[in-house]
């Protein structure tokens, strides 16, 4: 019988940011010293990382906090009225325009403005957006009278920009712009660590809210949270706990009743998400399995050619001592059959693991690849 898994001394939270991961302290550091300044911040991630949870910390720490912090989710609005909608619009501009309107950069005006989904701005408006970043100066839509505002710009996106550039789906020069800053956010699978601290703030945040007394969650339960790949990442986790905690009305968790809510996720975007912009991106796991299966084809690339200058050398050998009468047939032996992949796979684990006298650790880094995945891959071929 496990006690409940607590959390020891949790970092104090940075306005909703916690972690104990060396690279959410890094963000951390960066947020701390980038929000007293005006600079443009862009803040990268998977669909679900928090990256909005760090726009508000940066403005909240910033000389603007007084003033408004207004969300945009570009992806969100139709490309026909985007413009309207981010510079506003004078009245008879477009039909269905019966007044004048400001746009969110007026409506943000001394304070803060986060574009999210930044990579889905049509091409067409990031000139205009980029001359709102340059001088702070744009028109209404109907206008020509041009307005400024005293604007902080934020902005965020699950998309690769860098790519985006190079196939000329975004502007150059508004990516280097808004990359003064950048602030890169992990998925949750890459930094486990920070599970159980966010798995508790999203326990007590509901317990509380709820009146429900949670008894906390066993070693093994904890385990298994820790290990899932979180493809909603932090927004799947607080769900998850959401829903374990009222449905199970706070009593503890054991490793079953996490794993009966894990098993009803999965990459797919859930129904809360389906007006953002996801990324849906490969797991941990499949991009190992694709390095062990790359590299398991090089091998049986060289083996192939090594074994055709193998037959090669032997044809010319017999054809000489056949005094070069007559074609020579070469019959396969027992031990040339060709493996599967996933026979080679096997026993390129096998001998890894041979290598490395049993030591898991040496053997995952000599296969580069995870832990994780080696243990799966361990129980899959009964190597254990």
């Amino acid at each position: 019988m496990h006690s409940p898994a607590l959390i020891s001394n949790p970092p104090a939270p940075l306005h909703g940011i916690v972690g104990e991961s060396m690279q959410m302290r890094r963000i951390i550091e960066t947020i701390e010293q980038v929000a007293p300044t005006d600079i443009t911040v862009l803040i990268t991630g998977e669909s679900g990382v928090g990256k909005e949870v760090i726009a508000q910390a940066i403005h909240l720490l910033s000389k603007r906090s007084a003033k408004p912090m207004i969300t945009v989710n570009s992806g969100a609005i139709p490309e026909g009225i985007i413009e309207s909608e981010l510079f506003g619009h004078e009245k008879g501009s477009f039909t269905g325009a019966s007044d004048q309107r400001k746009g969110y950069f007026e409506l943000a005006d001394g304070g803060t403005l986060f574009l999210d989904e930044i990579g889905e701005l049509p091409l067409g408006s990031q000139v205009k957006f980029l001359r709102v970043l340059e001088n702070g100066e744009f028109l209404r839509v109907g206008s020509s009278a041009p307005r400024r505002v005293n604007v902080r710009v934020i902005a965020a996106t699950n998309k690769d920009l860098e790519a985006e550039v190079r196939h000329g789906m975004f502007r150059a020069d508004l990516y280097f712009r808004l990359r003064s800053v950048n602030i890169s956010v992990p998925p949750l699978r890459n930094r486990p660590e920070d599970i159980p601290v966010l798995f508790r703030q999203f326990a007590d945040e509901v317990a509380q809210k709820n009146g429900i007394a949670f008894q906390g969650i066993a070693d093994e339960g904890m385990d298994l949270l820790k290990s899932y790949h979180w493809p909603g990442n932090v927004r799947e986790l607080r769900n998850v706990a959401e829903s374990m905690i009222v449905l199970e009305k706070g009593r503890r968790l054991e490793v079953d009743d996490v794993r009966k809510y894990l098993r009803n996720y999965s990459p797919e975007p859930r129904p809360e998400d389906r007006n953002l912009p996801v990324h849906v991106s490969r797991t941990v796991e499949q991009a190992e399995r694709e390095l062990i299966l790359r590299a398991l084809l090089d091998i049986k690339g060289n083996i192939m050619e090594l074994k055709a200058m193998l037959d090669a050398q032997r044809n010319s050998l017999d054809a000489t001592q056949a005094g070069g009468k007559g074609p020579v047939i070469v019959r396969e032996g027992a031990g040339s059959t060709e493996l599967s992949l996933e026979e080679m796979e096997h026993r390129m684990i096998a001998e890894a693991l041979e290598r490395s006298k049993g030591n898991r650790r040496m053997a995952a880094r000599a296969l580069n690849i995870s832990e994780r995945t080696l243990y799966r891959k361990i129980k899959e071929y009964g190597l254990g």
